[in-house]
């Protein structure tokens, strides 16, 4: 069952104009660049602007969140854009994907705090099929101190060696290709510091 309250408040930020950035994320794209197209799971897609870009370069695309408002947005951009994507609203908590079912399965900012995080993890590992992809990317744990924007409390943060034990301890079979701290901007200055995760299944 859906958490009524939460999936409430996500609602209304979505209602109110939740901004998620301009165009697709910039390390997930990164990260399937060079992959062949196929069948993708973008899990806790808010409004769909990932899920929609992936589309448009020629995969196949299932979307899930849980907030109805956000999916909506999913929906209408899909429609601009030409594209078509199968749209799920799902309580991640009480919902898993069908295992060994997608060629790419990604999760782009879920910040979970750390005793919600691994099941909803392990469950998107579980659904990559043989030779598939893991791609999780977040703000890294140094964004609470050295970054910008993003969740001020970073126990809901991660680095990219947190996530590949997690992927090593609860998860068998996948080959860690990359787990890279992404700093957007050179220091000094300040700016987004992404944590990037992506693994192949063996």
């Amino acid at each position: 069952m859906i958490d009524d309250q939460r999936r409430t408040d996500w609602n209304e930020r979505h209602g109110q104009g939740w901004f998620e950035g301009e165009g697709p994320n910039a390390a997930l794209q990164s990260a399937v660049a060079n992959l062949p197209v196929g069948t993708a799971l973008d899990l806790a897609t808010g409004g769909g602007t990932n899920a929609v870009w992936l589309a448009s370069i020629g995969w196949q695309v299932t979307a899930v969140d849980w907030s109805s408002v956000a999916l909506a947005k999913g929906r209408a951009e899909a429609d601009r854009a030409g594209v078509s994507v199968e749209w799920l609203e799902r309580d991640l908590f009480t919902w898993s994907p069908t295992p060994r079912s997608y060629d790419l399965v990604t999760v782009v900012y879920l910040h979970l705090p750390p005793d919600e995080r691994r099941s909803v993890y392990v469950a998107a590992a579980d659904a990559v099929t043989s030779g598939g992809r893991l791609v999780i990317v977040g703000h890294d744990r140094l964004n609470a101190k050295e970054g910008e924007g993003g969740p001020p409390d970073d126990g809901r943060l991660f680095t990219p060696d947190e996530l590949a034990l997690l992927l090593r301890t609860d998860s068998s079979g996948f080959e860690i290709e990359r787990a890279e701290t992404i700093r957007r901007v050179p220091p000094p200055a300040r700016g987004p510091i992404d944590a990037l995760l992506v693994a192949r299944r063996r």
